[in-house]
């Protein structure tokens, strides 16, 4: 599979930017469907750009080789990540970003999204970048590396939009709980949904997802 981004055009020239990242295993096409889901209005300006994740071995799952952003080493007693391969890929979002940017959209303009693993990085890329960014979707997430990433973070206030499910049995909503807090408890914006779902997406967070654009695109 190749690893450019997709890119879906917006109706009329764009002025913004959703970059939004797949979970372990999935790839750029898993979350294109939700696209025509949002519902956006016909002459919108919104780019969505869906980037590949490498393939590569993942340990916990024996070795197999999947699309993920960055190794899973262990999960118990605690989750060990491959922090090189998570800053390669947090340093792959950031050029997205200036690519964005040097095209003519405002940094205010540009959103980061990811789902699961994919939300770790944007997390990360979004603090790092110091950007006075448009917002911040973590969908389904957590935060390995996000505290130290805040206590260096030297940029402009963010907001960040939350969505967990109840019965998440692949990351728990706790999780999920705790990177809201960590971006909150910084003074950042954050806002926190839950529904009755399991590790996945579901009709309501979309719509609370398009409200939540709406707002911060409009």
């Amino acid at each position: 599979m190749s690893n450019e981004a997709l890119i879906i055009e917006s109706p009329k020239p764009a002025d913004a930017c959703v970059i939004w990242l797949h979970g372990l295993g999935a790839d750029r096409y898993d979350f294109v469907p939700v696209v025509k889901a949002l519902e956006l209005p016909a002459d919108h300006r919104v780019r969505f750009i869906f980037p590949q994740a490498p393939t590569r071995p993942v340990t916990i799952n024996n070795g197999f080789p999947m699309p993920c952003w960055f190794d899973i080493l262990a999960i118990a007693p605690q989750r060990v990540m491959n922090m090189a391969q998570l800053a390669e890929s947090v340093a792959m979002v950031r050029g997205l970003v200036e690519q964005q940017i040097d095209s003519g959209i405002d940094a205010s303009r540009i959103v980061l999204a990811g789902f699961s693993q994919g939300g770790a990085v944007i997390m990360l890329a979004a603090v790092e970048s110091g950007l006075p960014l448009g917002g911040i979707m973590a969908l389904s997430t957590y935060g390995p590396g996000l505290e130290q990433a805040l206590r260096d973070h030297q940029g402009p206030t963010l907001d960040a939009f939350f969505a967990h499910g109840l019965h998440d049995d692949i990351l728990r909503p706790e999780l999920g709980r705790q990177a809201h807090d960590l971006l909150q408890g910084a003074g950042h914006t954050a806002h926190w949904h839950v529904y009755p779902m399991g590790h996945e997406v579901c009709p309501a967070e979309i719509a609370d997802i398009r409200d939540w654009l709406n707002n911060r695109l409009a």
